[in-house]
């Protein structure tokens, strides 16, 4: 009996370090989505998105998009308005998660970021942050909604 209590508490013990190491990265698709982005790799950064039903909210019009082609249209939208504003050169810098919540097969990670480009040749830059809601699917995190919020673009400071 004790042999089997003692085996108990062990594996108790154990478990979460186990299960903690088997966890996938919830960042990951983070990554992938903003570097894909940042590449001009966007069946990259498309993998890293949930199946079915997405949201994005974005500063430009028309600030929202829903549904199983929001990342598409969010894409076609944000070249449509750089073109029309003389954006070059968008780059989005990240750093690490500053908030991750996860319960299940959800996640909430916020996410500090800095947008730089130009605007008719002239450097700006964006200081902001990007919030993110994940499902995990087949053992694999994905985005399922994003949200970002920065201040105005202005030069960079000197």
């Amino acid at each position: 009996m004790k042999k089997v209590i003692l085996a108990m508490v062990v594996s108790a013990l154990f478990a979460p370090a186990g299960l903690s190491a088997a966890t996938p990265d919830v960042a990951a698709p983070i990554r992938q989505f903003i570097d894909g982005f940042n590449t001009g790799d966007l069946k990259s950064a498309y993998a890293a998105y949930s199946t079915g039903d997405i949201a994005i909210i974005d500063e430009f019009a028309p600030n929202r998009w829903l549904g199983p082609n929001a990342a598409h249209g969010w894409a076609d939208d944000f070249q449509k308005m750089a073109d029309a504003n003389g954006i070059t050169d968008p780059k989005v810098t990240y750093g690490k998660p500053k908030r991750t919540e996860i319960e299940g097969d959800s996640a909430y990670v916020i996410v500090p970021t800095v947008y730089k480009f130009k605007q008719h040749g002239k450097a700006m830059v964006e200081e902001g942050q990007m919030t993110f809601a994940l499902r995990s699917e087949a053992g694999a995190w994905k985005i399922g909604a994003w949200t970002w919020s920065g201040v105005k673009p202005h030069p960079p400071k000197k």
